[in-house]
């Protein structure tokens, strides 16, 4: 979003409720005030900023007001694997609701869960029987948390996160048609080494080749890289294998690095859908009365 048009927007429009998603980069230390001004001024969208204010400046006479809120504000730091989808993708969330609705905004809750993963994986081994293969070698980390849930003895009760190959599972090796093409030059180096296929993957990012942390290839079975076809990541992004792509490799990459996974914007959508069907109820127990 850009934040300020997206104020102006929420000012003018004033609609019941409202949904904005960003980097989770603007919830870093550095960006405090930044953020603080943003939810100031959603809260109370009809003091908007004067030409001559700067958002600090603002954000000190949203503070000194009087008046009550405008809008219930909350701002969420959210993993899209904890909804699903087979990237550890972190962004922030801003949401509001008209105060006027009568209703409150609750924390979205994760519907998935790395616990439930290392259940399926090292106490059940239903992960590995799944895809029809032998359990590999438990990292350190895994082997302390599984330790604690077998002591615990109770399975987590949200669904387990997607990993890389839960989401190619079926598509093969490239094979040059819809878009599940091999493209050459992967290679490890330093830092950039790539997603496991037992994990969600490292979020995708807008770029083709040699992004930072070799977020755009993969690690296969046998230790060698490459790249994720567009279909691979299309996957990795929760769109179906009918959606096709109408630009090159590099632009099709670009586009996938800028999204949304799916399945995080239908669970954010569903939580504000269900808050606002709470202002229905609220509404028809009042005509009731």
């Amino acid at each position: 979003m850009t934040r300020p048009e997206a104020i102006r927007a929420v000012r003018e429009l004033r609609p019941r409720a409202f949904l904005f998603e960003n980097v989770r980069g603007l919830a870093r230390p550095a960006f405090a005030s930044y953020l603080a001004w943003i939810k100031a001024a959603l809260m109370a969208p009809s003091a908007a900023r004067r030409k001559d204010e700067g958002h600090e400046e603002h954000l000190a006479r949203l503070m000194r007001r009087r008046t009550a809120p405008e809008y219930d504000i909350l701002v969420l730091k959210v993993n899209a694997a904890d909804f699903g989808a087979a990237q550890k993708r972190n962004r922030v969330v801003v949401a509001g609701v008209r105060v006027d609705l009568g209703v409150d905004l609750v924390p979205l809750k994760p519907t998935h869960s790395h616990e439930r993963l290392v259940w399926d994986k090292w106490v059940t081994g239903d992960y590995w029987r799944r895809h029809g293969m032998r359990a590999p070698a438990i990292s350190d980390a895994d082997r302390s948390l599984a330790a604690r849930l077998r002591a615990n003895g109770e399975q987590p009760t949200t669904e387990p996160w997607c990993t890389v190959r839960d989401a190619i599972a079926g598509l093969g090796e490239p094979n040059g048609k819809n878009w599940h093409v091999f493209q050459p030059g992967a290679r490890v180096y330093a830092g950039h080494t790539g997603s496991i296929l037992d994990e969600p993957a490292k979020a995708l990012k807008a770029g083709d080749h040699g992004v930072p942390g070799g977020e755009n290839m993969m690690v296969l079975d046998s230790g060698n890289v490459r790249y994720f076809s567009v279909r691979e990541a299309a996957r990795l992004q929760g769109l179906p294998d009918e959606w096709s792509f109408a630009t090159s490799w590099t632009e099709s990459m670009r586009q996938l690095g800028n999204a949304v996974p799916v399945q995080l914007s239908e669970a954010v959508g569903r939580w504000m859908a269900n808050t606002l069907r709470g202002v229905t109820r609220i509404v028809r127990s009042r005509k009731a009365a």
